[in-house]
């Protein structure tokens, strides 16, 4: 299984001040040096941490990018320019603190499988963020998405009461998408101490994960972090 390292919260230190520091290119061939398959950055539509120029300089460093980024037409111009390797949908709501939900891939069918053939046009991996819910995989099967990204955020809230079945719910979801002929990944809120029951599910080829591997940093360096993740999911 593959691991995709997150690094906007890098930018977003760097944010608090735009003085330029942390480095975010530093970080990218430091998460690649611990173990990293590829890194993925969310350009959000007002700036909060990845910025336009951070996607073109990344896109030339690393072997693969997966942009996340909203469904718009500013969006989708700026990834048909930087050509990454994987683009990942999600829904963005401009107040909220981190991606809340998967995407409603039936009520915004038309807008999504415009957007997906775009990208595909391109030679760019289409992945939608979805929540693991069997009709929404229908759905992106239906719009030819080449991916889906589960949302885990249910399974890795802190007060989940139920981890064992939304676990289930995520293997299922795999197991369906993969039945219909999208590629799985998996992300949001994954840490430590909660990926390897995720990290066992066959179908699922990558994880994202960021703010857990960020965090964890702070105290033992990002190769270090990226490195003791990486170990986790390979022994899983």
């Amino acid at each position: 299984m593959k691991l995709g390292v997150n690094i906007d919260h890098i930018a977003t230190l760097r944010q608090a001040r735009k003085e330029g520091e942390p480095d975010v290119l530093q970080a990218t061939l430091e998460a690649l040096e611990g173990g990293a398959d590829g890194i993925t950055i969310h350009l959000r539509e007002d700036r909060r941490h990845i910025q336009d120029e951070d996607v073109f300089l990344i896109r030339r460093h690393v072997p693969r990018l997966n942009l996340e980024m909203a469904a718009t037409d500013e969006m989708v111009a700026i990834a048909l320019k930087a050509k990454p390797d994987f683009c990942c949908l999600v829904p963005e709501k401009r107040n909220e603190l981190t991606t809340e939900g998967g995407l409603d891939v039936i009520r915004h069918s038309d807008t999504l499988s415009s957007v997906i053939v775009s990208l595909q046009k391109a030679r760019i991996r289409v992945s939608l963020f979805i929540d693991p819910n069997p009709i929404q995989i229908q759905a992106a099967a239906r719009a030819k998405a080449d991916y889906i990204e589960i949302h885990t955020g249910a399974y890795a809230h802190p007060h989940c009461q139920n981890p064992i079945e939304e676990c289930k719910k995520i293997k299922d979801t795999a197991q369906l998408a993969h039945s219909l002929g999208l590629k799985v990944n998996a992300g949001h809120g994954l840490k430590y101490h909660n990926v390897t029951s995720i990290a066992k599910i066959s179908f699922i080829e990558e994880l994202n994960i960021g703010h857990s591997i960020v965090s964890r940093a702070m105290f033992i360096g990002l190769r270090s972090a990226v490195n003791e993740m990486k170990t986790l999911i390979n022994r899983s």
